[in-house]
């Protein structure tokens, strides 16, 4: 997990593993693993690789990141597979 600069969490919001939130984020809402929120409020914009890159699904839910970790996405949410 990383949050950025100025990042406001309302209290009780879960922050998900590898999670990413943008500097001056308000984060009112629980937060996925893998994603990576920003803004006001801060809402999902992508998901990010556990090396901190972005990742990018295909129509299948399939993803590989530059440094070879693999992941699914399912039933709404990300799970890395290798």
């Amino acid at each position: 997990m990383s949050i950025g600069a100025n990042a406001t969490i309302i209290c009780g919001v879960t922050i998900g593993k590898w999670a990413m939130i943008g500097a001056s984020a308000v984060v009112t809402k629980d937060v996925p693993d893998y994603a990576l929120v920003y803004g006001v409020p801060a809402k999902i914009r992508g998901y990010v690789c556990e090396c901190g890159r972005d990742i990018h699904f295909d129509e299948s839910g399939h993803a590989k990141c530059v440094c070879g970790k693999e992941y699914e996405f399912k039933e709404g949410k990300v799970v890395r597979i290798k």
